[in-house]
């Protein structure tokens, strides 16, 4: 079975993007980027950024810079370490209960800030026999994250295989799937696949990565219905980027929206410092003074927890532990 999508396919070339925008022709530094790490856009995104401005927080999301050819001493390629946590091709094992599960399933949007655009992308992945036996041998681990890539991006029928494969195993709990394809492409949330998670027998978790208020339009709306009339539970994951989401009104609005389709605010993300996503970066003291204003403005449920990920540590740690406002109430 195809994959449900958008009926136009998605944008892999700067200078199509940049047509499709609105926009001029691209600098060499922005050329230089999109040989490095190709664009890819989904028809549904671009039908949602504003064609002629270049400042756009959907567009500065997914298109090419030259700031992405800076390269700080402290980014890397792989700011995680992931290598250090393959257990078997397509496993990573950081964390006690759970294991993250590397699908091939392309993304919607190749968002310019990703952690696994360097060598983190080229991890063998799976989910191959060697990885799905690491997960039945393994009776301590009680849920299964699905990551890439983004396991929505393969064939529904491949998919769903592996659901029910990995539902078939006892001792999992949940299966959570990370996904950008309910904002970026929400057509392919359709009806085989809410049948194929509505007949799981363990819980279904769907965390969707969505950064700005504006992503969320009437087909995510749509989207997120179908996810939840399934049974899914729905959460959300965003990292916090200069220029696009670091004011305290956009966030608020952001996770208002979230609300309202029925969907739990869950991680903002201190930005990952992988080479070419320096310019995106935030201050943590800046971070700790968007959440208080958050907590200032929304219900303690609708403020998300402030997370780096560093490698080594038993679970992601919060910002307001280890940064510049450690003893301060706000964080």
């Amino acid at each position: 079975m195809r994959i449900p999508s958008s009926a136009s396919r998605p944008v892999d070339s700067l200078v199509a993007a940049l047509a499709r925008c609105g926009l001029g022709a691209a600098e060499p530094g922005a050329r230089a980027a999109a040989a490095a790490f190709p664009p890819r856009i989904s028809a549904a995104w671009l039908a949602r950024v504003r064609r002629g401005d270049p400042h756009d927080p959907l567009l500065l999301q997914v298109l090419p810079t030259a700031a992405e050819l800076a390269t700080p001493p402290d980014y890397s390629q792989d700011p995680l370490a992931e290598g250090g946590f393959t257990a078997v091709p397509g496993v990573l094992h950081k964390y006690a209960g759970r294991a993250l599960l590397l699908c091939d399933g392309p993304c919607a949007l190749h968002c310019r800030f990703c952690f696994r655009r360097g060598e983190g992308r080229r991890l063998a992945r799976g989910p191959g026999r060697a990885a799905l036996d690491y997960i039945r041998r393994r009776p301590d681990l009680r849920e299964v994250i699905l990551s890439g890539g983004d396991p929505l991006g393969m064939p529904t029928d491949t998919l769903c295989a592996l659901l029910r494969e990995l539902d078939s195993i006892g001792h999992l709990r949940r299966i959570r799937l990370h996904t950008r394809y309910p904002v970026a492409d929400p057509r392919r949330v359709d009806a085989a696949l809410a049948g194929c998670l509505q007949t799981l027998r363990a819980r279904a978790l769907v965390v969707l990565h969505v950064n700005h208020p504006r992503e969320l339009g009437a087909l995510c709306a749509g989207a997120c219905a179908r996810l939840r009339r399934a049974g899914a539970s729905l959460l959300s994951q965003s990292v916090l980027l200069r220029g696009i989401n670091d004011r305290p009104e956009v966030l608020e609005q952001l996770y208002e929206r979230l609300d309202a389709l029925g969907v739990l605010p869950y991680y903002l993300h201190q930005l990952d410092r992988v080479h070419g996503a320096a310019h995106f970066a935030v201050s943590d003291a800046q971070a700790c003074e968007l959440i208080a204003a958050l907590r200032a403005r929304l219900p303690g449920y609708l403020v998300p927890r402030l997370v780096r990920e560093i490698p080594g540590r038993a679970s992601k740690s919060n910002v307001g532990a280890v940064g510049p406002c450690a003893n301060s109430p706000d964080c």
